[in-house]
């Protein structure tokens, strides 16, 4: 039992470093977000447990709300890809970083992040404010960023 379980580790692992190898810092944020996804999830099926609430049908709303979360970021994955393309291919005299997916990730690590925080609170843990103060700064840097990357696109 316990080599099996040291395999499972193993190829997780191996998994991880493959998809961060391949796709670089980007792939590190995807992983990221994963485990942001997965913690939120069971943080908020302890804290329900622990407040008597726990129902299928609010966990099923919770599957949900994080399938639309992939769906968003493999939405964010194709627009760079494709503009990464258009912007190699096409002489229409601009150039790409592929930003868009790492700012979603962005924004979604730290509202899951709030969101952690926010269970964790409801199962008894103190947070301190600056931390609360913190997260709430970097979502509206990141929304501005965005925001930014907007406007300045349209200036073309």
């Amino acid at each position: 039992m316990k080599e099996n379980l040291v395999t499972i580790k193993t190829a997780i692992v191996a998994g991880c470093t493959a998809l961060g190898a391949f796709l670089g810092w980007k792939g590190v944020m995807l992983i990221a977000w994963v485990a942001v996804m997965a913690l939120d999830y069971l943080t908020g099926t302890l804290a329900a447990c622990k407040a008597g609430a726990w129902s299928s049908e609010t966990a099923r709303e919770g599957l949900w709300h994080k399938g639309g979360m992939i769906a968003v970021v493999i939405v964010s994955a194709l627009a760079d890809w494709i503009m990464v393309v258009v912007a190699a291919y096409i002489p229409i005299g601009i150039q790409w970083p592929g930003i868009i997916m790492p700012l979603v990730l962005a924004w979604y690590i730290i509202t899951e992040l709030g969101s952690i925080l926010e269970n964790a609170v409801k199962m008894g843990a103190n947070v301190p404010d600056w931390l609360i103060k913190l997260l709430k700064a970097s979502a509206n840097i990141v929304q501005a960023a965005g925001q930014q990357g907007l406007e300045d696109g349209t200036d073309m």
